[in-house]
């Protein structure tokens, strides 16, 4: 488990397949089975693996990536259980525009699934590797030095909603969807 820095605050991150980080990201962020996850992509080429994308989606995505969204979609068959929301099956996808975050994605090869580091009881997320590291350092596997980043989190929009909707208004602007 690594804590990272993105284009809107630092966030946990794993290996797709690793089931015990999963589950110390859910330990340290007290999230239930409901969490939305996210899949950190390095572009739009990864995503289609993941999550089911019609035309109209994948316009959006372009338009907005990369950039400070989540976008929830359905997820595909491909895509391992435990990272889908469990009643809806739908996935977080996101592809960030931060240096470091593409840099750790184009050196593991595959997208990572990611969530906020945003700690119980914080009302907003950790932007200090120090604090980070005072706070986690012994939780963490990793932790990537990329100083402030920001703290406002993502702007998630569930684009399997017709017509879309905002789940969290976030550091990205909602003006390229009309909302």
């Amino acid at each position: 488990m690594i804590a990272y820095p993105t284009d809107s605050c630092y966030a946990l991150g794993c290996h797709i397949g690793d089931k015990d980080a999963l589950e110390r990201v859910r330990r340290i962020r007290e999230a239930d089975r409901h969490h939305h996850f996210t899949l950190v992509c390095r572009d739009l080429t990864e995503i289609a693996r993941f999550a089911k994308v019609d035309t109209w989606q994948f316009r959006l995505l372009k338009a907005c990536t990369p950039g400070p969204y989540t976008f929830l979609l359905e997820a595909t068959r491909e895509t391992p259980r435990r990272l889908q929301h469990e009643k809806r099956r739908t996935i977080g996808i996101r592809i960030p525009d931060h240096r470091v975050a593409q840099m750790l994605l184009a050196e593991l090869g595959e997208p990572i699934m990611s969530s906020t580091l945003l700690l119980p009881g914080d009302g907003l997320p950790l932007n200090d590797a120090d604090e980070i590291e005072a706070r986690l350092g012994s939780q963490l596997d990793a932790l990537l030095d990329g100083g402030a980043c920001g703290i406002e989190p993502t702007t998630v929009i569930d684009l399997a909603a017709k017509p879309p909707v905002v789940v969290r208004k976030g550091r990205g602007s909602l003006e390229s969807f009309g909302l």
